[in-house]
């Protein structure tokens, strides 16, 4: 069976479960709507048609304009195309679209706490998010944080975990950090800025150019599968791993609250299910993708896999630390979204070290 056709047979499936709903739960309702027709809009972050993170929103809107029968069809905008890539949160907000796919830590100074529902450093893996989010408070703290805003957000796909990221020069030691003009966004690139890089945010159809012609020198962006889809491979020498400031990032559709009250509930459901299908599947996606590409750039004689030396990622360590104790203790919002996220990984992380951790090490040895 081909991904497609699983995802869209997900989708189809509980939206034929969405619209069987009992009496009492709606149904009349719901039948009462089904000649609806809605039409929205879906602004991205994602430069046109790269590989799961833009094709992976694409999807969304097909599968549910299928599952819908047709009921609720929706244009996919990249970034750029409709409001500036970074933008959506505002453009979504305030009606321009009605939903929109990217990652909440380019919220940062709009709504500084969302940065805990792509990516902490040093923290969660995916599947744990994933557990947080659907079982913890996760997703509830999300939504509330959300709220003032006009918004509904959904988990929608995660990339595994992430690279160091393409440099330009070596990184001996945390002193060839020090001057260093890097792309990074959320948390990670405020450890970094205080190690003493300089850290920018920029949409992802500007780094090639960038990092080719030296206004930045090293930059983050996913991993291999979509590093070189951006051609990275050909503008650094130096690939740097692991991943440590982003190991586990969810990206997001968020939904204008007015657009979505708007929907019959089985239409409401299948945005819903439609989002966690392409949570399992984008991650497939990764997955598959970044070990093909991996095999193919460490056969390339001019790139350099190189894992970060222990000083730089025990100073990394550090100020991750002091980055979030300060940023928990000065946002009441972060304190209390910290304080969940932080239980909850405490008791992940013994499961993880008897689990996978413990599995993957003995996998290892027996290469």
């Amino acid at each position: 069976m081909k991904r497609r056709d699983f995802v869209s047979g997900m989708v189809l499936a509980a939206g034929a479960t969405a619209c069987s709903k009992t009496p009492e739960s709606g149904a009349s309702s719901t039948t009462s709507r089904q000649d609806e027709v809605f039409e929205w809009k879906m602004v991205t972050s994602w430069p046109p048609k790269l590989p799961g993170l833009g094709v992976g929103a694409e999807n969304i809107a097909k599968h549910i304009e299928r599952a819908s029968n047709g009921r609720l069809k929706i244009k996919v905008y990249a970034g750029g195309e409709l409001v500036p890539a970074l933008e959506i949160f505002g453009a979504v907000s305030g009606g321009t679209a009605q939903m929109g796919h990217g990652a909440s830590y380019y919220h940062k100074g709009k709504v500084d706490a969302a940065q805990y529902f792509t990516t902490v450093p040093f923290g969660m893996n995916a599947n744990e998010m994933y557990a947080w989010l659907y079982y913890g408070d996760g997703l509830k703290l999300w939504r509330e944080l959300y709220a003032p805003h006009n918004l509904v957000p959904f988990a929608a796909g995660s990339t595994g975990v992430q690279m160091g990221g393409w440099f330009n020069r070596e990184i001996n030691s945390v002193e060839d950090l020090r001057g260093l003009k890097m792309r990074m966004p959320g948390l990670g690139g405020e450890v970094m800025r205080r190690a003493g890089v300089t850290t920018v945010l920029m949409q992802g159809s500007e780094i090639f150019t960038s990092l080719q012609t030296g206004a930045i020198d090293a930059t983050e962006w996913v991993g291999p599968y979509n590093d070189m889809s951006l051609g990275l491979h050909k503008a650094a020498k130096y690939y740097y791993y692991p991943g440590w400031h982003e190991p586990g990032p969810i990206l997001e559709c968020i939904v204008n609250k007015q657009a979505y009250d708007s929907l019959p509930a089985d239409l409401q459901d299948l945005i819903e299910l439609a989002c966690q299908a392409m949570n399992c599947d984008m991650q497939a996606e990764y997955t598959w993708g970044n070990a093909q590409s991996l095999a193919q750039l460490t056969q390339d004689p001019n790139i350099e896999l190189r894992e970060f030396p222990e000083d730089v990622m025990n100073l990394l360590r550090d100020l991750t630390k002091e980055v979030l104790e300060e940023f928990s203790a000065n946002d009441p919002w972060a304190a209390k979204i910290h304080k969940s996220y932080f239980d909850f990984l405490a008791k992940s992380a013994d499961n993880q070290r008897i689990s996978e951790y413990a599995y993957l090490r003995d996998r290892a040895r027996s290469r």
